[in-house]
């Protein structure tokens, strides 16, 4: 069995004030992918940065409190590798990926975008150079006999069902037609020939959502965007027996805009 978790801290220090402590101290997971994490290793505070029984990686951004990726495990990695020969994204805390036995594991923090700024040129490159890249990591792990998983805030909400209010959202970034059809191509057995684990599971679920803005109402009317995924190679998916999303009890009791995302991987 393996229990692997994926989760938007939204700034690692700020949520290690309002409960993420707590909650890495109960997690059942052996596997953990933490996203915008927003600091320098030497900025988090220790019980966070390397916790006990947890082997951690961190791949922050060279531009001051943005992005950052991490990775935590109960045991240790037989290799880690920060991004993915990419000359503008490697060095910006957005993909890290570690071999564990029989599995290669990443978190990846897809750049979110906003339509007609530089930010969604940003986007628009890293889609193009990522999905060779994805391509080529599940060819090479199936020639060592290894599975792929890639687990984050993918910052695409993939069909209708993916977010709650989807007609009023079809020109912003995160639901328009190019980004959702990247991701078709990404789980496409024709193209990049990956799996949404979650969806699935869960074939006929409106959501579920993992993610509700701050502002408004988002997270008490559960307006919210499934946004965070567990993408794998067809036979690790096929082995997925419960995927569920932690989310909080109450608006006041959440340590990120985000939920953990959890999967249970049979042998």
């Amino acid at each position: 069995m393996l229990t692997v978790t994926t989760v938007n801290v939204n700034g690692i220090r700020a949520a290690a004030k309002k409960g993420f402590v707590p909650w890495l101290a109960e997690t059942a997971a052996e596997v953990l992918c933490l996203q915008e994490v927003r600091a320098e290793p030497a900025q988090i505070p220790a019980e966070v940065r390397e916790p006990e029984g947890w082997h951690t990686v961190h791949a922050p951004a060279e531009a001051k409190g943005r992005a950052g990726v991490s990775l935590y495990t109960r045991r240790e990695p037989d290799a880690v590798r920060i991004g993915f020969g990419s000359a503008e994204f490697d060095a910006s805390g957005r993909y890290v990926e570690a071999d564990l036995p029989g599995v290669t594991v990443a978190s990846l923090y897809l750049p979110s975008g906003e339509v007609g700024t530089e930010r969604q040129d940003e986007k628009e490159r890293f889609l193009k150079e990522f999905l060779p890249y994805l391509t080529e990591l599940r060819a090479r792990a199936a020639a060592d006999g290894r599975e792929v998983l890639v687990c984050g805030d993918w910052n695409i909400a993939h069909q209708e069902a993916d977010l709650k209010n989807w007609k009023a959202n079809r020109k912003k970034s995160g639901f328009l037609p190019e980004e959702r059809a990247w991701l078709t191509d990404v789980l496409s057995e024709t193209s990049g020939g990956y799996v949404d684990v979650v969806r699935a599971l869960h074939p006929d679920t409106a959501g579920p959502y993992s993610w509700w803005s701050y502002r408004g109402r988002a997270f008490d009317t559960d307006a919210g965007w499934r946004i965070d995924y567990h993408v794998s190679t067809p036979g690790l998916a096929r082995r997925a027996t419960k995927a569920f999303v932690e989310r909080a009890e109450s608006y006041d009791t959440r340590w990120s805009d985000h939920a953990p995302v959890t999967v249970v991987y049979g042998d």
